[in-house]
């Protein structure tokens, strides 16, 4: 009999982790995220598994929640193979990296503070280092194609399918044989938007008997992307033609993507008032060159974009700041400019000392462009803070707020149900990565309307298929 275990949080969208024990057959963890926000800490504990005994990896995409514990993984055991597509891998190389080098900037700060009250003792090592995350490439990886079925052993294979969430995204479609009969189990990663300004669409999945999906948007329809775009432009273009500034939190995956070729066709349609654009994200910048490097995966029009100019994103107003003196450098312009800078929920990052010297003026504005984890700065300011703390300094939040839905590349509530319907001889539906009250509302919509039980997965819960 196989089992699926699955590791995270109910009540929040991260730390993914998923366990399919197979009888007589292998052991494959499907994702190994890292908790955000509040949940932080569950990433320190130990794995309620033991990565030694995990045959293989399979990783959906490589955003942290889903890839972030994977050189942590490393350390604990595993010595198992990796299955992704290739550039799930470039761009995990540079979320896992990035990772690491925020993790080790943090120790050393609170070392250096430690020191001054003789506490160092109680400062705790990073959860990983870059050397941590280079070992974890070391390891073997296979790189599947979209819909190639691969076997894992002699009654498991796999398959890949876009998801179309991010650049490399897949659902994976495991069958396996259980007593000469075969079973289909399907985990969905994340599902994405199916207005994508940058992918294709989500492939159909027409067959499970099993499905694990994706709740994050379970309670709600996404706005329409035509409305979506003209409240963003309009909230720039009447922020310069003010004379302000414009801050943009963006995640430097996919969002940040979308930003520019949004900012590009603005431009290219004389749109845009005169202004600088500053990409201030050195992760950002390494995403949107790997994006380049795989426009084969990307929408017909990127891929048309990239054949017409060489390169899909770039333009003659955008400037990248890579290094902290350039990025340094944007606070001597103090009007009229576009900042788009990590990270997308305020946690850290460059944003930060953006909204250190700008929040405060009223001319300025804030564009949030994708959803904000309970306990974010992110949240707090979307949820209407008149006063944010940053580096051990209150700021008044006097920049006006706009939180711009539609651009989500989670797929909406009724994505979801259409994406489930399609499939054949379905027998269970676990609603897994979400909040807990959008999960109830999802499990509702499903039941009634594919007149199916659906069951919201616990924390560490045992699943025997």
């Amino acid at each position: 009999m196989a089992t699926v275990t699955s590791y995270g949080a109910a009540e929040v969208v991260t730390g993914s982790c998923h366990l399919l024990a197979i009888e007589g057959g292998p052991r494959i963890l499907i994702d190994c995220g890292m908790f955000q926000g509040p949940e932080e800490e569950h990433n320190f504990g130990p794995f309620h598994f033991d990565p030694k005994e995990i045959d293989y990896l399979l990783l959906t995409h490589a955003h942290l929640d889903h890839s972030g514990r994977i050189p942590k993984l490393l350390k604990e055991g595993f010595e198992g193979e990796i299955y992704a597509t290739e550039a799930t891998r470039d761009i995990a190389e540079v979320i896992l990296l990035d990772s690491a080098k925020i993790m080790r900037e943090d120790y050393d700060t609170n070392y250096k503070k430690a020191q001054r009250r003789g506490r160092e003792d109680e400062v705790r090592e990073p959860l990983y280092t870059e050397d941590d995350v280079e070992a974890a490439f070391d390891l073997v990886w296979h790189f599947p194609e979209y819909d190639q079925a691969l076997h894992l052993s002699k009654n498991v294979k796999v398959t890949f399918r876009n998801a179309g969430h991010i650049l490399g995204s897949s659902f994976v479609e495991i069958r396996y044989f259980e007593r000469d009969v075969e079973q289909t189990i399907v985990f969905s990663g994340d599902i994405g938007n199916s207005h994508s300004l940058i992918l294709p669409n989500l492939s159909e999945c027409t067959y499970a008997n099993t499905l694990y999906v994706e709740s994050t948007y379970g309670d709600r329809n996404h706005r329409n992307m035509d409305e979506t775009i003209t409240e963003f432009k309009r909230i720039i273009i009447d922020t310069l033609h003010d004379w302000g500034n414009v801050l943009i939190p963006s995640f430097a995956i996919e969002r940040t993507q979308e930003i520019l070729l949004i900012l590009k066709e603005m431009y290219e349609k004389k749109e845009l008032p005169e202004c600088k654009i500053f990409l201030d994200s050195p992760m950002a910048t390494r995403a949107t060159q790997v994006y380049n490097n795989h426009s084969n995966l990307l929408s017909k029009k990127c891929q048309e974009i990239k054949k017409r100019d060489g390169t899909i994103f770039d333009f003659k107003l955008l400037t990248y700041t890579p290094d902290v003196e350039a990025s340094k450098a944007i606070n001597e312009v103090d009007r009229r400019a576009i900042i788009i800078a990590g990270s997308g929920m305020c946690t850290g990052g460059r944003i930060l000392h953006h909204f250190k010297n700008r929040l405060w003026n009223r001319k300025n504005a804030v564009i949030f462009v994708g959803y904000q984890v309970v306990g974010t700065m992110g949240r707090h300011m979307v949820d209407g803070a008149r006063w944010v703390k940053i580096y051990h300094e209150d700021i008044l939040v006097q920049a006006s707020i706009h939180t711009v839905n539609g651009f989500s590349a989670h797929a909406d509530q009724s994505s979801i149900v259409k994406w489930v319907s399609k499939m054949e001889d379905l027998h269970q539906i676990f609603l897994i990565h979400g909040e807990e009250d959008k999960q109830a509302i999802l499990r509702s919509v499903l039941e009634n309307t594919l007149d199916k039980k659906v069951h919201i997965v616990e924390p560490e819960e045992v699943i025997y298929l």
